[in-house]
């Protein structure tokens, strides 16, 4: 079990989210680039996630993915970071690492969507790649296991 604290940027949130830690990569689909506002987004999968809210509350949006599947998008309602995702009806819990307090020890296991990778990226893209999105994400968690990325 993992444990991880974290806040939003102006700090009206602050959560502890604990959990067995599976994966960290990063996604460079359009989708997280836009909700970024950046070159790439971060996931660090947690599942069996246990999440205590320490201040503040949390705004969800939901958004339809392209299998057909929903996601629920949850952020905070002042500043609008971003904290957390999960795919409605799944147990995995998607923490977006950069709003955790401490973040140094932490390194993704690849990229996905490495198709849509800005051209500047992409001389710096480490790890497992995928052009899309994976068929499945067992190489990417035995990948992180592995290496002890965390």
């Amino acid at each position: 079990m993992t444990s991880y604290s974290g806040a939003c940027q102006c700090g009206a949130v602050a959560y502890r989210v604990s959990g067995e830690a599976l994966t960290l990569f990063a996604c460079h689909c359009t989708d997280c680039q836009r909700q970024s506002a950046s070159a790439f987004g971060m996931a660090l999968w947690l599942r069996g996630a246990e999440l205590t809210l320490l201040r503040g509350s949390l705004a969800s949006w939901t958004r339809d993915l392209p299998s057909g599947r929903q996601m629920a998008c949850r952020f905070c309602p002042v500043c609008g970071s971003r904290l957390f995702h999960q795919v409605v009806g799944n147990e995995i819990l998607s923490i977006k690492p950069g709003s955790l307090d401490d973040s140094t020890g932490l390194q993704p296991a690849g990229h996905i969507w490495t198709d849509s990778a800005q051209p500047w990226v992409r001389p710096a893209l480490q790890g497992l790649c995928y052009p899309g999105n994976p068929d499945g994400f067992g190489e990417l968690m035995e990948a992180w296991h592995h290496e002890d990325r965390r």
